[in-house]
């Protein structure tokens, strides 16, 4: 490992990472710890991980470092308290997982820590799925299964796309784009008649079928489906808000023409607005 460099954190970082561990066993203790924190299990903790993680992707979003900070702290308690459940069980530590993560990463990372070569972000991508399958044991498994995964590891709209961007790569791809753009067209036809003709059953699955050629559209020209969708969201709701505003009453209290011009009103007021 001659590439190796070595960054020893200071001695106040790993004080405060040894503070949250004593904290979070002591919230665990038996003799006068914390009854919602001695309550929990690995189980009953897993919504709290995927709400924290979504916290600070949010937080990522609004650029402001000290609520990044502070949700990777709420993120880090997540980590410290699966750990420390874990120990009490005697499963694993977290002196286990952190020892796991650092050699996977040396491992996986060969053209630092070793001595392959790999000058471009797809030489490192290559080399990492590679090294993954070999970990894995899936060097010679089928991509339907390899691609199974993630439909149970990823929500859908990722999902989509992990899916989308590794069959495209295994060769199952179009030649353009305007051959995605068919299946769109092909999709969305299909959809129109099972809403006139199909059992709820089959409306949902024209309905996947369309959304997952969104997905591959969104692919092609290299958008985020996920990110697109945050976004409307929060315009969606920016601009009820606005609505709200200029309506001093109930919303039921108004015709659909006249929130259709309220509507139109709080886009262009946004519009105007300074970003």
């Amino acid at each position: 490992m001659s590439k190796q460099t070595n960054h020893n954190p200071d001695a106040a970082t790993l004080s405060a990472l040894q503070q949250i561990i004593d904290v979070v066993a002591r919230l665990r203790a038996p003799d006068g710890g914390c009854p919602w924190d001695l309550a929990q299990t690995q189980q009953t903790l897993t919504p709290y991980v995927i709400e924290e993680a979504y916290e600070v992707v949010e937080a990522i979003h609004s650029g402001e470092q000290k609520a990044i900070a502070e949700e990777l702290g709420d993120l880090l308690l997540q980590v410290v308290l699966q750990a420390q459940i874990a120990t009490e069980e005697n499963k694993f530590s977290l002196k286990e997982v952190a020892q796991g993560i650092s050699e996977k990463l040396i491992r996986r990372h060969p053209h630092v820590f070793g001595n392959v070569e790999a000058s471009s972000v797809e030489q490192v991508k290559q080399n990492w799925e590679e090294i993954k399958a070999i970990e894995k044991g899936e060097e010679n498994t089928q991509l339907s299964s390899k691609l199974s995964r993630y439909t149970h590891t990823f929500p859908p709209l990722m999902a989509g796309m992990k899916i989308s961007q590794k069959a495209a790569k295994a060769g199952f791809e179009w030649e353009n784009v305007e051959g995605v753009w068919a299946k769109f067209q092909e999709e969305l036809a299909e959809f129109k008649q099972a809403i006139a003709l199909e059992s709820r059953v089959q409306q949902q699955a024209e309905l996947g079928d369309l959304l997952f050629t969104i997905i591959n559209l969104a692919r092609w020209y290299k958008l985020d489906p996920s990110e697109a969708l945050i976004g409307t969201n929060k315009r969606f709701i920016q601009r009820l808000s606005h609505v709200e505003t200029l309506a001093g009453r109930p919303l039921a209290d108004y015709t659909l023409e006249e929130l259709e011009n309220m509507w139109q009103q709080a886009k262009a007021k946004i519009a105007s607005e300074p970003e």
